[in-house]
């Protein structure tokens, strides 16, 4: 095994409350591509930003080899005190670097060197500042959410640019398809601890579920046995007498080891608020265009929205995917062409830079709007409190201000906030900017129970193939304020224009004059047991075990010779029990084994 470029031994480190990181290792050796992962507020950007030598912990080992450099991008880059961006990226080299490598990094990324620092776009800064970071050429990269708003394009270049490199990789990203395609090794930072498993992330959600499985499993065999000497104290034949000094002790030690136990976070509980029902067609676009001096946005776009449709929104930077969807939905008028919107319209629009947050208001404010503490679904009431709760937000940050929330807990905020209005039309634009991959599992879970129409802009691949079954992209052949609506998820849009992923190309399909809605497709698959599937795996032992004892009983029932004599009535009830309960256990057992077989070939 080589030795280590850099090593982080027994971190320890608290921010008051609870120590954020207890216990925590991480080792990067030559070419390693590790993943780290873990939930928001973790640890993951502290443990990046030590091993950067930016954060100093209150205890453990940094050593990182003399010999080599690291280079560390940040989840919010600082290009201030630069006067052009081109100053700032070839600020990165020394000397005796590659003095071409900062201009061939801008041209790849399609930085602009003579732009203003502080007039960038999220997507401008984000690629500056990695051109910035890879025209050093460091021996260790340390990307703290690298594909923050990139398009796709540029992600499918910065994965093939990573795929290639010889430089070891460390990597916080919540775009689950980037983290399967440029990782080897996984590290979970949980409960301030790190857990490593040796293969990329594409493994790790499986798991992931297996490890909190058996946590589980034990906590519940921790209970059963503190009951069991509890009732020992109460009611044991030695209780009577005195008490055995070292049973007493064990106890103790049992109930300190239940109470100290960290358990894994809760998660998210995502509800929707349901408005009144709207009519079957939502939207309709005929021919619609939009252009800003010269430059085309949208040209002859038609489209037909109805009731219940997903429709993803895909597109380089730039291309004009906001101003479409605003042109849509009614709150910019076209130069040409028409939009008609549908009846009963109730819509929520949940922007990428949070607008709707102020600085200055209480975290609760963002839900209520000011107009009380508590929140209605329909005829339900929940305190915000409450509500928030379900978000993941304790009893104590309802009242604090939204300034004191970190990147992921405002996501979480905005998703709360809007989530908490009654909409029949749901318009998310980069929804998934700073979430955790666990939240974005069940954001992924509601949106599938959503029953009004989701428009959604994403630059997550995996995201979207699980949520829309349409996409809306621009022209193959960059004809100008082009777009095409594709049926399908992404890969199926790729599929329909013989693309590479994150760089589309192709002829389009052929067009009618009026785009109609595609029917619904079929869920992809899924990369772990659904948790009803959990649930019935773990409880249909338990029920055919059961069964089985039923089956006995009956059967040992009827073979008494004089029970039909004695009692026809018991003997045919008994008859239909036992052939019920067979059959349920015929049931059963194929479920389990459909399930078990099911689970075996998601975990590989």
């Amino acid at each position: 095994m080589s030795a280590a470029l850099l090593s982080l031994s027994d971190l320890a480190l608290t921010f008051g409350g609870d120590p954020l990181l207890a216990g925590a290792d991480l080792t990067v050796r030559p070419r390693d591509r590790i993943a780290l992962v873990g939930r928001n507020g973790s640890g993951k950007s502290t443990l990046l930003k030590i091993a950067a030598g930016l954060v100093e912990p209150d205890s453990g080992e940094r050593f990182v080899d003399p010999g080599i450099t690291a280079g560390y991008l940040p989840q919010e880059p600082d290009l201030s005190g630069y006067a052009t961006v081109g100053a700032y990226v070839e600020s990165a080299i020394g000397e005796t670097d590659d003095q071409g490598a900062p201009q061939r990094m801008m041209a790849a990324l399609g930085v602009d060197p003579k732009a203003d620092p502080g007039a960038l776009s999220g997507g401008e800064a984000r690629r500056a500042a990695i051109a910035h970071i890879l025209a050093s050429a460091p021996d260790i990269l340390l990307l703290d959410e690298p594909t923050n708003h990139l398009d796709l394009p540029a992600i499918a270049w910065l994965e093939d640019y990573l795929q290639q490199s010889t430089a070891a990789l460390v990597v916080i990203s919540h775009d689950r398809r980037f983290l399967e395609a440029v990782t080897t090794r996984t590290v979970w930072i949980d409960r301030g601890a790190t857990r490593t498993l040796d293969r990329g992330f594409k493994h790790f959600e499986a798991w992931r579920d297996k490890v909190l499985e058996e946590e589980e499993r034990d906590r519940h065999k921790l209970d059963r046995k503190i009951a069991a000497e509890e009732d020992w104290v109460r009611y044991g034949v030695t209780a009577r007498r005195k008490r055995n000094v070292r049973r007493m002790r064990a106890l103790q030690e049992l109930r300190k080891t239940r109470r100290e136990e960290r358990r894994a976070p809760g998660a998210v509980t995502f509800t929707a608020a349901a408005a009144t029902s709207a009519g079957k067609r939502m939207i309709v676009a005929d021919k619609i265009s939009k252009a800003y001096g010269d430059k085309t946005i949208v040209k002859d776009f038609s489209a037909e929205i109805a009731r219940g449709d997903r429709v993803g929104f895909v597109g380089p930077n730039g291309a004009g995917k906001t101003t479409l969807l605003t042109l849509l939905t009614g709150q910019m008028q076209p130069d040409a062409g028409t939009v008609t919107l549908g009846t009963n319209l109730d819509m929520i629009w949940l922007d990428q830079r949070r607008a709707s947050l102020k600085e200055d208001m209480r975290v609760a404010d963002a839900i209520t709007d000011g107009r009380g503490d508590w929140v209605s679904f329909g005829e339900t009431k929940k305190h915000v409190s409450t509500y928030l709760k379900e978000f993941l937000f304790s009893p104590e940050q309802w009242r604090a201000p939204v300034s004191t929330l970190s990147g992921g807990e405002r996501g979480r905020l905005s998703l709360a906030a809007a989530l908490a209005k009654p909409s029949n039309l749901l318009v998310l634009d980069e929804p998934t900017n700073d979430l955790d991959l666990e939240t974005l599992e069940l954001l992924e879970e509601m949106l599938a129970d959503y029953q009004g129409t989701l428009l959604l802009v994403s630059h997550d691949r995996d995201f979207l193939d699980r949520t829309v079954m349409s996409v809306v992209t621009t022209a193959p052949d960059d004809r100008p304020g082009h777009w095409i609506d594709y049926p399908g998820g992404y890969d199926d849009m790729l599929a329909q224009r013989g693309a590479a992923p994150g760089a589309p190309s192709g002829p389009p399909p052929q067009q009618k004059k009026k785009q109609t809605r595609a029917a619904p497709q079929p869920k992809q698959p899924a990369h772990k047991l659904s948790y009803k599937e959990k649930y019935a795996l773990e409880q249909l032992p338990a029920e055919m075990e059961a069964l089985e004892a039923t089956i006995d009983e009956c059967r040992d029932l009827l073979a008494k010779p004089d029970l039909f004599e004695k009692d026809p009535d018991r003997f045919a009830k008994t008859a239909a029990a036992l052939e019920k309960a067979e059959q349920r256990l015929a049931a059963a057992e194929e479920e389990w084994l459909a399930l078990e077989m099911r689970r075996e070939e998601l975990e590989g």
